[in-house]
């Protein structure tokens, strides 16, 4: 791999996708809500919920970057992104507790 094709493919793993800040404070905080229920969570209140929600996009996007074009992608792909990001974030953050 030549050193332009490396640069690329690091840069489209930090590219955010087109619906903006408030889109994300938004779908950060419905996914964080969605993935607290999903993973049975007790509630952590709607401002955890919104920082669970914005960091699980940002660990989704990194990862699912590396399969599809997720600069692309609009509001429905950025709510699966940042469920998929919440739902591994609770999960790591439960492995954590209970050790």
């Amino acid at each position: 791999m030549d050193v332009m094709a490396a640069t690329e493919y690091l840069a489209r793993s930090t590219t955010t996708t087109s619906v903006g800040l408030i889109g994300y404070i938004i779908i950060g905080g419905l996914s964080g809500w969605a993935a607290g229920k999903i993973m049975k969570g007790s509630g952590s209140g709607i401002l955890m919920n919104i920082v669970i929600g914005i960091v699980g996009a940002l660990i989704g996007g990194f990862l699912l970057s590396f399969f599809f074009d997720t600069a692309a992608g609009g509001w429905i792909f950025t709510f699966f992104t940042a469920l998929l990001g919440s739902v591994i974030l609770l999960w790591i953050v439960g492995l954590v507790r209970r050790s």
